[in-house]
């Protein structure tokens, strides 16, 4: 319990292996295997990324390797190679985007306490978060797609049949379609055709994870702190927290990313918003306890980690994991970019939402494998279409470089290109009002709080960031919330 310290899709994508059976797809082909049952994946991309680090050892080695072959099906035959002394990222280099996705399902007798008993059987993507690593690994960006969001599907091939296109329907609709139809295989099929047809995103892989898996790995790192703004009293869940800095243990960290009800709004999308900012609470439990630097401490939550993660066969692979995760050894919490996709009400229902027209700039920062950390809201179509006629005619250099000459002249055009943008962004910084170094906030004028990664006003009671034009869900500000709202310390966000 909770214990207070403090009072357009890709055409001929093959359908995923699910049966079992070999298959000869490369590294990240879009095969996928069935590793276990899902759901809510706000913590299952970071576990992949970090779980690996210190495996130096043989045994641990050995063992968690163990663990990825017994739930997995083998794709690519391996012929043996002499030992690599260095571990290697085989996708260095190359951005990585991952669709990760989190089933809301009853199923099994521990989900079912973390849940309602009687909704077992269902099988809806009640998380969804697109998740894009640098190509050069020193920053994450990561998007969450509110499951209320009305969009056209386009058509989606199964194993078992074709689901037809679909018009004005909520989003996290297609994960239970596809569920339906074909079970895990396609549930993930669909979702990853229908987030590459809204977003223009090329999607590599994708990780799920469900209410068991979350408990069994929040309770294998000893719990996690979190900064309550307010008072939480979930009827529905029992779940009650009290406003200040309490410690959560794996059932009660799972429920508060779940629960909707007695904490904010009650809406989804401010639920979406706590996800982001549990996700990054959980990395710094993780970084501040070593467990990284700890073979024992690593094991048991690797092993938990592993247990309860569904992902897609390019990831799971021992040596794909390990040498992202040492990749990504310097990686800092600040340099997780989270935000929720650019929404408004939808014209047709209050009750449901849409992209509005700054989701257009999110989609193209991302296809053009930038941070999202700006401000969306000004002049975002002309932001979008500035940035495509830039990838396009990046796109068309490359094309032509022929010979060494022409590559020189494109990486100098480059470079020149580089040099003016950043100085054109330095003379930006200047002239705006410097962030708090601790919060990262920007005082107004009027006393309002501005987070200058996303434009948005900042609520000081909570710490939970608007939209300033809609007024929707954009984040939570959290060195703010820590900090200012429950007293951490500067060096401990």
């Amino acid at each position: 319990m909770a214990n207070s310290k403090h009072g357009a899709p890709r055409s001929g994508r093959a359908i995923p292996n699910l049966a079992h059976t070999p298959s000869n797809q490369p590294l990240h082909a879009t095969v996928f295997t069935n590793r276990r049952v899902v759901l809510r994946a706000i913590l299952c991309l970071f576990i992949a990324l970090f779980a690996f680090v210190a495996t130096a050892g043989a045994a641990v080695y050995s063992e968690i390797n163990s663990t990825i072959t017994s739930r997995s099906v083998i794709i690519t035959s391996q012929k043996t190679k002499k030992a690599e002394t260095e571990i290697l990222d085989p996708n260095s280099g190359k951005p990585i985007n991952l669709l990760v996705m989190g089933q809301d399902s009853r199923d099994g007798a521990e989900n079912s306490t973390l849940g309602n008993k009687t909704e077992g059987g269902e099988h809806n993507a009640d998380t969804t978060m697109i998740a894009q690593i640098s190509a050069d690994r020193s920053y994450v960006n990561l998007v969450s797609i509110p499951r209320d969001t009305l969009v056209d599907v386009p058509a989606c091939t199964t194993s078992k049949g074709t689901i037809p296109a679909r018009y004005n329907v909520m989003f996290n609709s297609i994960f239970a379609y596809g569920y339906n139809r074909d079970g895990l295989s396609g549930a993930a099929t669909c979702a990853m055709a229908a987030v590459e047809s809204l977003t223009g995103i090329h999607l590599d892989q994708f990780i799920v994870v469900d209410f068991a898996g979350m408990r069994k790995m929040i309770d294998a790192i000893g719990g996690v702190d979190v900064c309550i703004a307010e008072n939480v009293n979930d009827e529905y869940t029992g779940l009650r927290l009290n406003k200040g800095l309490d410690h959560l243990d794996g059932t009660s960290g799972t429920m508060f990313a779940r629960i909707r009800h007695g904490i904010g709004d009650g809406s989804d999308i401010g639920r979406t918003a706590r996800q982001q900012y549990l996700i990054k609470q959980l990395l710094r439990q993780i970084k501040q306890k070593n467990i990284l630097l700890n073979v024992n401490e690593l094991y048991g939550f690797a092993k938990s980690a592993l247990e309860s993660l569904t992902m897609s066969s390019g990831l799971g692979q021992l040596g794909t994991l390990t040498g992202l995760a040492y990749s990504m050894r310097h990686f800092s919490v600040s340099n997780l970019y989270s935000r929720t996709a650019p929404i408004m009400t939808a014209p047709s229902d209050p009750n449901r939402v849409v992209f509005s027209d700054a989701a257009k700039t999110l989609w193209e920062l991302m296809r053009a494998g930038k941070p999202i950390n700006v401000d969306l809201s000004a002049d975002a179509q002309t932001q979008a279409d500035q940035l495509a006629q830039e990838s396009a005619q990046s796109k068309s250099e490359a094309d032509k470089s022929t010979s060494s000459d022409n590559s020189s002249d494109t990486s100098s055009n480059s470079s020149n290109s580089s040099e003016s943008t950043d100085s054109s962004d330095q003379q930006s910084e200047q002239n705006a009002a410097k962030p708090d170094p601790i919060t990262g906030l920007i005082s107004q004028s009027d006393g309002s709080l501005v987070d200058p990664r996303t434009g948005g006003v900042v609520d000081p009671e909570t710490g939970v960031i608007r939209d300033a034009q809609t007024g929707s869900f954009m984040g939570i500000a959290d060195r703010y919330l820590n900090h200012t709202i429950c007293g951490i310390p500067a060096d401990k966000l």
